[in-house]
């Protein structure tokens, strides 16, 4: 397929800021293409801790602003997905070798009022020796506090962005690499490397939203000298089986001054992370090393009464976060906020710098501002009262929505239920369609994983392995064992083959 024609923006990067973009620029009238080298979501946005909300260390770094910003967000994106995106309590046991008491309760008391809350409870002081999130904990920890954040499926969250921009237009093409950009009479002409072979493509704006790799692009793909750079700071996680059964998550000061989450994930796991290790290698090949595991198994098991031991990790993750550099000589210190840098010679070049999943609707609105002045166009910003694919839930209720679900499909396992309910939101249906049995959903591709899914997956969520499936459009992957992905694979073949 060919894809001719003037664009009105060229987006090189299908992660969180790219695909945010994307969407923005489509739902304004523009033209939109974008491009990804692998698959949406690939590197970075889906290797973060998963979580929508403001920062609570960045206030003892005194990044109010970026804090204020983050929180605002963390309140329009909560209803912007409610399927998705749902609220998170965080226990934090107080050490009183650390930060005193007094300090954490200002901190928590400012993170409550910085910005408008309407979704999330207040912060409190607990007493974990009465406390349900207590009893995990070391008895020596017998104060605390509780507060509120969000969480949400970050991988997924950059999908649903895709889908709206290419719902309203836009064209999305992944496994396509952006090779050179060169200038031609005040437009960019783009030459993409697909899987059937070079293309060009023409476009009156380019946004170089490539995360770790956006210096390179902008020095080796196009004409542009930017100003801006980024520090590549690396963070990993762990995954052992569930450490607790109730549902907060816990905040851990540890003796560095760094804070370590434990994270309720996929109901039968416990998610650890993360940590941040200056990187200078290829963000495509980063992986967690043993120095990390043992650290955070450290963090964990200084609080836990049952230590967490290297050997107990199923699943680990790392990322290249391409931080804004600001000169801060620790990486956990370094900024979060992001810088946006428009060129506009020999053509229109906007790149990105820095960010964070929280704020990713709030960069995409200022870069299509910016970049709508340019391009003549007067349509207003719009995504700050808008609802992804799947979130338009009855009253914005997702227990509602569950129950409602469980009458319409009463013979759906409860397992499945409640997994397409908080991935799919509303678009179950189109899953489900006129399915009823189980029998109906096809043949079961891999755990928990139908015929019907997948073929949505493949088609509507531009899912092409069975790495896509498993890893980034599901976390079916945790349930896989070696060699659990053949039969996937094959069904996989035998699409592409009938296709």
């Amino acid at each position: 397929m060919r894809y001719s024609g003037t664009y009105d923006l060229l987006v090189v990067g299908g992660g969180i800021n790219g695909a945010g973009i994307a969407r923005d620029a489509a739902g304004r009238g523009l033209s939109v293409l974008l491009c990804e080298q692998d698959d949406l979501a690939a590197h970075t946005s889906s290797a973060s801790t998963k979580l929508i909300h403001g920062g609570l260390r960045y206030l003892e770094q005194l990044q109010l602003s970026l804090v204020r910003k983050a929180l605002i967000e963390r309140e329009i994106l909560l209803g912007s997905a409610p399927h998705l995106m749902r609220p998170l309590r965080f226990v934090l046991p107080h050490d009183r070798h650390l930060r005193p008491a007094w300090l954490i309760g200002a901190g928590l008391f400012i993170y409550d009022h910085l910005a408008r809350r309407r979704r999330l409870a207040g912060s409190a002081r607990i007493d974990l020796h009465r406390h349900v999130a207590g009893s995990a904990l070391k008895p020596q920890y017998s104060r605390g506090f509780v507060y509120s954040d969000g969480w949400t499926d970050d991988a997924r969250l950059v999908v649903l962005n895709a889908m709206d921009a290419r719902e309203r237009g836009a064209v999305i093409l992944t496994r396509t690499r952006c090779e050179k950009l060169e200038a031609e009479r005040g437009r960019w002409i783009a030459t993409l490397a697909t899987p059937s072979g070079p293309q060009t493509v023409a476009a009156r704006a380019v946004v170089n939203a490539t995360g770790p790799w956006v210096s390179r692009f902008a020095r080796e793909a196009s004409p542009v000298s930017i100003c801006h750079s980024v520090r590549l700071v690396k963070g990993s996680h762990i995954v052992v089986p569930r450490l607790y059964g109730h549902r907060f998550a816990y905040l851990l000061q540890n003796d560095d001054q760094r804070i370590v989450f434990a994270i309720p994930y996929e109901r039968e796991f416990t998610l650890i992370g993360t940590t941040d290790v200056e990187y200078t290698g290829d963000p495509a090949a980063v992986r967690i090393d043993s120095t990390e595991v043992a650290y955070l198994c450290a963090a964990v098991s200084r609080y836990f009464k049952e230590p967490v031991r290297p050997e107990q990790v199923l699943w680990s993750f790392s990322g290249v976060r391409p931080l804004l550099d600001d000169a801060a000589k620790n990486p956990a210190s370094v900024t979060r906020d992001y810088a946006l840098e428009l060129d506009r010679h020999p053509g229109l070049l906007l790149s990105v710098f820095g960010g964070k999943i929280t704020t990713y609707r709030k960069l995409a609105e200022s870069a299509v501002d910016l970049l709508a002045r340019e391009l003549g166009s007067p349509a207003a910003a719009w995504t700050a009262g808008a609802l992804l694919p799947g979130g338009d839930l009855p009253h914005g209720a997702y227990a509602r929505f569950l129950r409602t679900l469980e009458r319409a499909y009463p013979w759906l396992p409860a397992q499945l239920r409640y997994r397409y309910a908080h991935a799919y939101g509303t678009r179950v249906a189109q899953i489900l369609g006129d399915a009823r049995s189980v029998a109906d959903l096809g043949e079961e591709l891999a755990p928990h994983l139908h015929e019907r899914e997948a073929e949505y997956l493949c088609r509507v969520e531009l899912a092409q392995t069975a790495e896509d499936i498993l890893w980034r459009r599901t976390r079916l992957g945790l349930h896989v064992g070696t060699g659990g992905a053949g039969r996937l694979q094959e069904w996989l073949a035998r699409r592409g083959s009938a296709a």
